[in-house]
């Protein structure tokens, strides 16, 4: 008894010791199946609902034809049709300045956004192009290059009247590489171009470069170019590569075609007869059947440490999340200051995956919607994410619609990940983001510029909402319709400093 006394705080200790190293040493162990996993197994608390009366409502909930009706009726014609073609008839200079090169950094739509800015940079200094390097992303490690994600032979012709783009450097300018760059001082490299530096900054400081050495390399280049005070016909030309030139290449779209397909044709239909499918068609039109909605879930652990609000997964959560914020920004958060009722008064939390479904439910999305889940993962796993899948029980995910061999050539890399996402969100009855960011800013200007219905949560209207405790489900679901009318894709003009790539009207598109 004595021996067995002496080994049992031991095994205890080893048990512990144990416990702890085993979800380093085997992680897969503990990580739920799907789309998402817990970021540490300190925080395997898993969140509780945070609104279960709200809940109960929307899973109970039924929704009038007519509402869905609404909802799911395609923008009228309200005035506008996309207008980019130059009133100037396009025309390369019969010289060359030299040759413009740009390094991009972020993820894939901060890039698109580069790229378009760089062509039009181009045009300014009457420059040759060379197809932009798109630089390693620290957070996602996706090593793709441009011709990975982009048609390059599409982007040159349709640009080929407006700029002249080399594939790669010429010869003699073969030096000029990102490695150069890395290891000194280079004259040849600009690196002090402002964000949002006008068209005489460039014509100023980096035409003399092109003159004196034939070639500029611009970096950092991300969100360097003005939205003010450019000519007409070099917001179209941006325009013009956003929306005609940058085209995926074959294998993503196709892919993306084979989502599509299989959101719209749910399997079983085939099975019933053909006057009872027709019948069935007849039946179903008017609610949404074979039509289908893209969710693009933002919200990952950066995003929620970031906001310091507290999103329900207790004293673990709390601390995991501080600890982050500490870690990434040394606690420089400016929301750090704010309680969570605060910040969330005024509509500065990020949609939880429970909140945005409960949205989506009093909007008239109801459980038989095909909801498409573009997304990366989603912080606080599967836990977090079941109460959307309990309102919508069709939704769907790249993994869930396409098999491991149609995955293959995307698999492990986030921005031809994000390109598919975005392929199938371009062609969606109905889009909708959890909260800003560059894919939502991307797709909301992409989608007003072709008039398809786009809906932007009011985060100022549900803060305050999703605090108060009190709210019946009938009042919450009319506030939300009530405070939703004016968001989805009605036409918004550009204001002073807002982006062309968010709204396109009026510099890119024409009154009809």
């Amino acid at each position: 008894m004595k021996l067995s006394s002496n080994h049992h705080p031991q095994r205890i200790a080893f048990a512990g010791l144990f416990a702890i190293l085993l979800p380093i040493f085997v992680p897969n162990l503990f990580a739920p199946f799907g789309r998402a996993s817990p970021s540490l197994f300190s925080e395997w608390n898993a969140p509780r609902p945070r609104h279960l009366p709200l809940l109960e409502g929307a899973i109970n909930r039924k929704t009038p034809f007519k509402q869905q009706s609404e909802l799911w009726s395609p923008l009228p014609n309200q005035g506008w049709k996309p207008c980019i073609e130059s009133e100037i008839i396009p025309s390369l200079p019969e010289k060359s300045q030299g040759f413009i090169q740009v390094f991009l950094d972020g993820g894939l739509n901060q890039q698109r956004f580069g790229i378009c800015d760089a062509v039009a940079v181009a045009k300014i200094l009457n420059a040759t192009l060379v197809i932009p390097h798109l630089e390693v992303n620290p957070v996602w490690q996706d090593s793709s290059s441009f011709g990975d994600i982009f048609d390059v032979d599409h982007f040159i012709r349709v640009l080929s009247n407006d700029i002249a783009i080399v594939k790669e450097m010429p010869r003699e300018y073969s030096w000029s590489t990102r490695e150069y760059y890395a290891t000194g001082i280079r004259a040849t490299r600009v690196k002090s171009a402002p964000v949002h530096a006008s068209a005489n900054w460039y014509l100023e400081n980096v035409l003399p470069v092109l003159q004196s050495y034939g070639i500029a390399a611009i970096s950092p280049f991300s969100h360097r170019l003005a939205f003010e005070n450019l000519p007409a016909n070099i917001q179209r030309l941006r325009c013009k590569v956003n929306f005609q030139a940058l085209v995926f290449v074959s294998h993503i779209r196709m892919l993306g075609e084979t989502l599509i397909h299989r959101l719209r044709y749910l399997p079983g239909k085939h099975q019933a007869s053909q006057a009872e499918f027709l019948q069935e068609k007849v039946d179903d039109a008017a609610k949404g059947a074979g039509k289908f909605v893209v969710l693009h879930l933002r919200f990952d652990k950066d995003m929620a440490a970031h906001s310091a609000c507290n999103f329900g997964g207790g004293k673990a959560e709390r601390l995991a999340l501080a600890k982050y914020r500490q870690v990434l920004w040394q606690g420089r958060v400016l929301n750090s200051q704010y309680t969570d009722e605060e910040l969330r008064g005024q509509g500065r939390c990020p949609l939880t995956p429970e909140e945005i479904g409960l949205l989506l439910a009093a909007l008239g999305f109801d459980n038989n919607t095909r909801l498409y889940l573009a997304s990366h993962k989603v912080y606080g796993g599967e836990a977090r994410i079941s109460f959307l899948q309990k309102l919508f029980p069709l939704m769907e995910d790249k993994k869930s619609l396409a098999s491991a061999e149609e995955l293959a050539e995307v698999e492990g890399k986030a921005s031809l990940l994000a390109a598919v996402d975005y392929y199938v969100s371009i062609q969606s009855d109905i889009f909708i983001s959890a909260s800003p960011g560059n894919m939502h800013n991307a797709l909301l200007g992409h989608r007003a510029y072709l008039n398809l219905k786009t809906i932007r949560p009011n985060m100022v209207l549900l803060g305050p909402l999703f605090l108060n405790g009190s709210i019946g489900w009938s009042e919450f679901q009319q506030k939300v319709i009530d405070g939703h009318k004016n968001r989805q894709g009605q036409t918004k003009l550009r204001k002073q400093k807002q982006s062309i790539y968010t709204y396109p009207a009026p510099d890119c598109m024409c009154q009809a």
